[in-house]
């Protein structure tokens, strides 16, 4: 299935199911309105949204506003850096990190986005909440956690994934360089752009096989296939949850493939008036202008 989080003319937030001809509202199928509620349910939540999207007549797209798929999680974006071999050494020659050991990482590069910085497609990226000048974009793929747990051993990580969503990470780099953790760098306002749906795991069985693109105004920037990952997903599921508890809606957004803008020369930062496109086989295109 095809999950999204929506809105009507009100501002209240609805999951749904998107079907031929439109989206099914799901609560009124009495099930909630917050998409971590429903990824807690389980498969009995799955179920019962197969079952509303097969029986219930859809809302038309227009006059919809779809939000990121998470608009709210409770914890903070989890990334990873450098996690394709080409970025690392893009990265790794373009100056700006100031924490690197090795250009190519002995074990993953864990750091997260706080949640204030999502956005959902079709909303704006601020450059002005970066005060360097120096918006960078990266499209990824993201993984959302269904039944938590600690110590998921690789064998065990897929049954702890949900679906997929994109997830475009924008960085200010000036700001990543300058405090050497990256956080503040990769949280500004506005600065985690996701969607435009989460899609559910059975849907996408194969997804290493799936390749990622980024295109700014129209010209493609990055491409990579998920098979390429330093760390695959197993493994970044076996490594966070051997030291933290993953909890339903978790989002786990596994790296950037070569092509950012720190890999030109001189960089190709954003800009007002760009547009952003970050697509995924099998999940859609997220796209978002900057202002």
């Amino acid at each position: 299935m095809r999950l999204v989080s929506f809105s009507r003319s009100s501002s209240t937030i609805h999951t749904g199911v998107v079907v031929e001809g439109g989206i099914v509202d799901l609560t009124l199928a009495g099930l909630p309105d917050d998409m971590t509620e429903l990824i807690r349910l389980g498969e009995s939540g799955l179920q019962a949204a197969r079952d509303a999207a097969g029986s219930s007549k859809p809302l038309a797209f227009e006059g919809l506003r779809i939000h990121a798929p998470i608009p709210h999680p409770p914890k903070n974006v989890m990334c990873v850096g450098r996690n394709y071999l080409e970025h690392a050494a893009e990265f790794s020659q373009s100056g700006f990190d100031a924490s690197e050991r090795s250009m190519v990482p002995e074990h993953p590069i864990i750091f997260t986005k706080a949640p204030t910085s999502i956005i959902g497609p079709d909303e704006a990226i601020v450059v002005a909440n970066d005060p360097t000048g120096t918006v960078d974009y990266e499209g990824e793929l993201a993984v959302v956690i269904g039944p938590g747990g600690r110590r998921v051993s690789d064998a065990q990580a897929r049954e702890h994934v949900y679906g997929y969503t994109i997830v475009n990470d924008v960085t200010a780099r000036d700001l990543q360089k300058r405090h050497v953790q990256w956080f503040i760098g990769k949280s500004p306002d506005t600065f985690c752009p996701m969607g435009p749906v989460l899609v559910t795991a059975d849907e996408l069985p194969d997804i290493a096989g799936s390749w990622l693109r980024t295109r700014v105004n129209g010209e493609l920037r990055q491409e990579g296939e998920i098979s390429t990952l330093i760390f695959d997903i197993p493994t970044l599921i076996e490594t966070i949850s051997g030291s933290i508890s993953l909890e339903p809606g978790d989002i786990i957004a596994t790296g950037t493939p070569p092509g950012a803008g720190i890999g030109f020369e001189p960089p190709r930062f954003l800009s007002p008036g760009d547009t952003v496109e970050v697509s995924v086989d099998g999940i859609g295109t997220l796209r978002n202008p900057v202002t």
